[in-house]
């Protein structure tokens, strides 16, 4: 294998102009753009414009649920418990159950 050997400015400046070259060349040979394709990709970057902005109203509308919920459940849990039941609620909701039970048994 032959050692490396640094190019000199002369083939660096020859291998520029031919890779300047075949850029215009690919360029020149590319065919104009015909309105219809363009109005097509306009309409679809429209698209994906109305999209995006959809995207973007939801995850703002997602954020402030958040934040509504999350003071919500600030003043639940700062609000005072509920009063304790008595013996006779107790009772009666116990009765309550026990009767419901009974019924689903009997069907």
């Amino acid at each position: 294998m032959p050692p490396f050997t640094q190019p000199t400015f002369q083939e660096r400046a020859a291998l520029a102009a031919k890779a300047k070259k075949a850029a215009l060349e690919k360029m020149r040979t590319k065919p104009p753009v015909s309105e219809e394709v363009l109005a097509q990709r306009k309409a679809a970057r429209l698209k994906r414009e109305e999209a995006a902005a959809a995207a973007r109203a939801e995850k703002l509308a997602a954020r402030e649920q958040l934040k509504l919920d999350r003071q919500a459940e600030k003043e639940r849990l700062a609000a005072p418990p509920p009063p304790a039941l008595d013996e006779a609620a107790k009772k009666a909701a116990r009765d309550k159950r026990y009767a419901d039970r009974k019924k689903r048994r009997k069907k």
